[in-house]
């Protein structure tokens, strides 16, 4: 992709670039260009909220008419599966496989490429839905409200760990796809702001418990950020999967302690 400063990608564009990539939703990508890839990726926590508040919505719908909580739950998982076309989690089994093999980097992302799935891939895939299924469980049956605000929480913190793993710094670990167009796109001092606006925005809707929930998950996703570089030599469209589905299955893991 090409970087120019006559032609300046609008919010809009930036916009496009990130409900385009990252959602499912009916949205026209106009610039698929490093400057549109970097206003996206700094945008990318909109469109997590747009997808939390989708799943927050059904979630708390289904608790609000007696459902349950535990289907409640089950429903506010699957709508961002839906909304993504799984791609994260088949970004994270693709991981799985890849560094559970053990093989050097090469041969690790040659395993991440292929339609398969492995048994490193299965058993991954399993307990994280397992486990966000089970917090937010714990959290409907807190109230419909605490189970919907947690979605939104970990959405915004799944997409915000993407923004960071765009920073300036961080290499593709292969020469095309997803990886390749956006790595490196994104100002650390740009990235870092929007860590803190995420947080904040998190702390004004609930609380300094989900500000450090939001943190929380992108603390670990920072270590499998780091992880991978040194494995597989840096970022890769499956790693952002990964790495989304690991800040949100721990920011609502931190949310139901305390």
């Amino acid at each position: 992709m090409t970087d120019t400063t006559a032609d300046r990608p609008t919010p809009a564009d930036a916009l496009r670039f990130a409900f385009g990539t990252l959602t499912v939703l009916p949205v026209r990508l106009t610039r698929w260009d490093r400057a549109a890839a970097r206003g996206g990726m700094l945008a990318a926590p909109l469109a997590g909220l747009v997808v939390g508040a989708c799943a927050a919505g059904a979630g708390a719908l289904l608790a609000l008419l007696g459902s349950g909580p535990l289907l409640a739950a089950v429903v506010t998982v699957a709508v961002p599966a839906v909304l993504t076309r799984g791609l994260h989690l088949d970004g994270l089994a693709d991981v799985a496989d890849g560094l559970g093999s053990g093989k050097p980097a090469a041969d690790a992302l040659r395993i991440m490429k292929q339609s398969d799935i492995g048994p490193f891939g299965v058993i991954t895939l399993v307990l994280t839905l397992f486990g966000q299924v089970a917090a937010l469980d714990r959290l409907y049956a807190a109230g419909a409200l605490r189970g919907a605000l947690a979605a939104v929480v970990a959405a915004g913190a799944a997409r915000c760990a993407l923004t960071l793993a765009c920073r300036t710094g961080v290499p593709a670990a292969r020469p095309d796809g997803l990886g390749a167009a956006v790595a490196g796109a994104v100002p650390v001092p740009a990235a870092a702001a929007v860590a803190a606006l995420t947080a904040l925005a998190a702390v004004a809707a609930g609380g300094v418990h989900a500000g450090a929930a939001v943190l929380g998950g992108l603390v670990a996703a920072e270590l499998l950020l780091r992880h991978c570089r040194r494995r597989l030599g840096g970022v890769t469209g499956d790693v952002f999967g990964a790495l989304a589905e690991t800040a949100a299955t721990t920011a609502l893991l931190a949310l139901t302690v305390g």
